[in-house]
């Protein structure tokens, strides 16, 4: 499909208004090869799970649950679908057929959108349609009673004043390229009537000249930003295609993907985060069983390798193609022994490892890196031998006695988790394996209330999710500080707060500044709460409160049946407490008694996952709660 520039007919039965329709898409007229490209990458995988052909312009383009889900806003990737702001249109549309996102990607755009309302409206209470005039029904019911396409201006002017279809694609682009004198001649024959250049007019086929003029209007205030249907009707094919293709082979889909955005490190974040909400598991780069772009691997998606920082086209491909030709690769030696000294160098070593993509080679990646360098350095000596055919005494020995030989790795055990996910940020620009805030993940969800890519304008409507001078509360890694002096030689701070979707600008005026610049290091878990600043081109966060995640009120509720039950357990309790002492509240609910009794603050215990799991042991899981002060009061 991609790289073709020849016509593809796409065919669909009856849509729930019985119109037949049949779209000829010609690809390369409309849109660039990334979506052309993703449906094609996913396609190949899709076949190889469904172990036979699939032809998109085949499927059933009625099918409910792939409409289910549009309506439902899970469009990420989905041609056309996928912004903000349509998002939230589709969930008010709830669409239905392909009608419905053929006239959706034609009213979110500026102008049309004002019409979405009336549209929307119309949908879903068809008594509420009102026709200025009986001829308009059959024109604009598909459309519940908007006009919508570009079409049917023209379909309007022909039934009502009588136009040939001729003069009537001239009153269309007269009123898309805004031609003020031929609008005005226009209205009056579509009004009066021209008997001269053969167009009857609205008064001499019964409509009144209020009506007439009415309708004028209206075409006149749509016709500017119309879209031509068969321009929409193609573009909602391949919506269609892709959001059929999320909704049945939804890991293919998106490795497609993410493989074409893989240089793109802000989308690459954004989708892997949909993956995750998607249950679905993102495996490290492996050259074992990665390929240049991201692909599927029992049932999970594997890494691409062409997003590892200095892994070019020619090293991935003679990676994979040797790999295809020998095998798997056994261990570190044999890796490097496989591949030339063009291909494989330290640094090129180094990135892999930090990646994960050794990972299978039988060994950590602590122990990767402690002894690449020396074996790298064996490979290129015995390779200088063999050119200049000298024999080493490693040459008399048999295979058993050059295992003895081999390179032993040392016994450094494993990176932990905040160093291995520093080293996949290094190399990968994001986190692979897990997150800094994964930790958080509970404590965010109760009191984040936007999140960065809610300061970012939508690309279609311009608009942020966010509004400018509201109060947000955001949450995540700052990534980096720069301090800046004023006129009036006060310091201020710009920071960058990194959460799980992406960053977000933080501006720290001087007296926010020093109230909290002890807090002000990077790798700082911390809540912001401040005020948007939104424009057109970008948003950010002015703080007003900055509060480290370890930092934030806690509270430790325990329900007890009643209070001799209380009394049984309290020096259990008290145990515990010593154990754990910290800086997180007691509080005891006794149920019988409707009664709370908070501990006095030198009972005061660590909340970690070890004490909580001591106290859900000795009262019931379910009578263990904890609760968070929020940040926004």
């Amino acid at each position: 499909m991609c790289g073709e520039s020849r016509t593809h007919g796409v065919k669909w039965g009856k849509t729930t208004r019985n119109i037949k329709l049949t779209v000829f898409v010609t690809y390369h007229y409309f849109l660039g090869l990334r979506t052309l490209t993703v449906i094609q990458d996913a396609v190949r995988m899709a076949e190889k799970k469904a172990g036979k052909p699939i032809d998109l312009h085949d499927i059933n383009y009625e099918d409910a649950k792939v409409y289910e889900m549009i309506g439902q806003a899970k469009t990420e990737g989905v041609f056309q679908l996928e912004s903000a702001g349509m998002k939230s249109f589709m969930r008010e549309l709830r669409p239905e057929n392909l009608e419905d996102i053929i006239a959706g990607i034609s009213l979110y755009r500026p102008g049309p959108m004002d019409f979405i309302p009336k549209y929307i409206k119309g949908k879903k209470n068809k008594d509420s349609i009102q026709y200025s005039c009986p001829e308009l029904m059959e024109i604009l019911e598909p459309t519940y009673g908007c006009i919508v396409y570009q079409e049917q201006v023209m379909q309007i002017v022909m039934k009502l004043a009588g136009y040939t279809l001729g003069r009537s694609d001239l009153v269309r682009r007269a009123m898309s390229k805004k031609k003020g004198d031929v609008m005005a001649k226009e209205r009056a024959n579509f009004v009066y009537g021209n008997e001269a250049e053969g167009v009857e007019g609205c008064i001499k086929r019964g409509i009144p000249e209020d009506v007439a003029n009415h309708v004028f209007d209206e075409m006149i205030d749509f016709a500017k930003y119309a879209f031509n249907k068969s321009h929409a009707a193609a573009y909602a094919v391949v919506a269609y295609q892709t959001a059929w293709l999320r909704c049945y082979y939804p890991v293919e889909f998106m490795a497609a993907l993410l493989t074409s955005v893989i240089t793109n490190t802000k989308k690459i974040t954004e989708y892997i985060n949909t993956c995750r909400n998607m249950g679905i598991t993102i495996l490290p780069p492996d050259i074992n069983e990665g390929e240049g772009g991201f692909s599927v691997s029992d049932g999970k998606i594997r890494y691409g390798l062409a997003a590892i920082k200095s892994l070019g086209k020619n090293v991935i491909d003679a990676m994979v193609a040797e790999r295809e030709k020998g095998g798997r690769y056994k261990s570190l030696k044999d890796f490097m022994e496989r591949l030339t000294g063009r291909e494989i160098n330290k640094r090129t070593l180094e990135n892999l490892i930090k990646s994960g993509a050794l990972d299978s080679l039988g060994a950590t990646r602590k122990q990767l890196m402690m002894v690449y360098g020396q074996v790298l350095d064996e490979v290129n000596r015995e390779r200088k031998e063999n050119v200049s055919g000298q024999m080493s005494l490693f040459d008399f020995f048999s295979e058993e006695e050059k295992k003895e030989y081999e390179i032993k790795y040392p016994d450094v055990g494993e990176y932990d988790s905040a160093q291995k996910l520093a080293f996949e940020k290094e190399v990968l620009g994001i986190y692979v394996s897990g997150h800094p805030l994964e930790n958080y993940r509970a404590s965010m969800e109760k009191q984040v209330t936007a999140k960065s890519t809610d300061f970012e304008p939508d690309e279609d409507s311009g608009h942020a999710v966010v509004h400018d001078g509201y109060h947000y509360v955001v949450g995540g890694l700052i990534s980096d500080v720069t301090v800046k002096t004023t006129k009036t030689n006060q310091n201020m701070a710009f920071l960058t707060l990194e959460d799980m979707y992406g960053t977000l600008e933080i501006i720290l005026f001087p007296r926010d500044y020093v109230n909290y610049r002890s807090l002000l290091e990077t790798d700082k878990a911390v809540y912001v709460k401040g005020r948007a600043s939104v424009s057109e081109e970008s948003g950010k966060l002015i703080a007003e409160k900055l509060v480290l995640m370890d930092k934030v009120e806690k509270e430790i509720w325990i329900q007890v049946e009643n209070l001799e039950g209380f009394r049984e357990k309290q020096e259990s309790l008290y145990d515990i407490i010593r154990q754990f002492p910290g800086e997180e509240k007691i509080v005891i609910y006794l149920k019988q008694e409707r009664a709370l009794k908070r501990l006095p603050s030198y009972q005061n215990i660590f909340g970690s996952l070890t004490a909580l799991n001591k106290l859900k042991t000795l009262f019931g899981e379910k009578n263990i709660g904890v609760k968070e002060k929020s940040i926004e009061k």
